[in-house]
């Protein structure tokens, strides 16, 4: 690829969901601090460049769609030094009102999409004897929220995945990390479906949910205050397990740690004026 010169000088990283959000403004910050970057999209084509960013098709949920993108990627790039895993997205609504049919599909993407794209890429680190993985979790990670269950489950379950991980490939020179924002002003919102069960018995509480989650967007981080942390944690010399990004997610990750159980609970029913 034209612009690929240089291949021992520079870092490279391959990005997930990089087509917009986040996945976006990562790609273009890691571009910047000095990495050649490939990020997938669904609907890349297989010569997209988009915004300076090579952009190469790849289905999370698909094993064969995302061998071949992991291949591609690393035969353009001549070895991959960093994965962030960024592909997801949400529902909105209360537990009880999502089907078994719509749940599976976020964890299939949300869950196993992160270990197929982890597991096609991690040969290739040990095989270079280094290597840093970013996994894009959530302050849903850390905390519980209510008409997030299932979303928050599969964050949850992204940390657990990154501590035991991380343990497991240590030895071969490759880290692990979980990136941890709050809210976030991202097209995030584009890729959230709504539940597809719902029941009015949540109509009153879930509309107070929704006028808090209002209040907190208008004070949310950006994308790009993300990418910041993203290319602070592929950089560290001494990297953390945990990197929550931005002003919000470390102070609620300070509360979730310190604040007495009941009190953390007394004070996120009232947020969300929960009865």
């Amino acid at each position: 690829m034209a612009g690929f010169s240089g291949r021992a000088e520079k870092k490279t990283a391959l990005l997930t969901g990089a087509s917009s959000g986040i996945g976006k403004a990562a790609a273009l910050a890691l571009t910047e601090a000095g990495y050649r970057v490939i990020g997938t999209s669904r609907a890349a084509g297989t010569g997209d460049v988009r915004d300076g960013i090579r952009l190469i098709p790849c289905d999370v949920t698909s094993d064969g769609s995302v061998r071949a993108a992991v291949s591609l990627a690393h035969a353009e790039l001549g070895h991959i030094d960093l994965l962030v895993n960024n592909a997801g997205f949400g529902i909105a609504g209360a537990a009880e009102e999502s089907s078994i049919d719509l749940v599976r599909a976020l964890y299939d993407t949300n869950v196993l999409g992160v270990v197929r794209v982890t597991n096609a890429v991690l040969p290739i680190m040990r095989a270079q004897g280094s290597g840093r993985i970013l996994n894009i979790g959530s302050g849903l990670g850390f905390i519980p929220a209510p008409f997030n269950a299932h979303y928050s489950g599969t964050k949850h379950a992204l940390e657990g995945y990154s501590e035991s991980l991380d343990h497991e490939v240590r030895a071969f020179g490759v880290r692990v990390a979980v990136i941890e924002p709050a809210t976030t002003r991202t097209s995030f919102e584009s890729s959230t479906v709504p539940s597809d069960a719902p029941l009015k018995a949540y109509d009153v509480s879930r509309e107070r949910y929704l006028v808090a989650y209002g209040r907190a967007m208008a004070a949310a981080d950006t994308a790009e205050s993300v990418a910041e942390t993203i290319v602070r944690a592929a950089r560290d010399k001494k990297p953390l397990l945990r990197y929550p990004s931005g002003k919000a997610a470390r102070q609620i990750a300070f509360a979730r740690r310190f604040l007495p159980r009941s009190l953390f609970d007394m004070i996120l029913r009232s947020q969300f004026g929960l009865a």
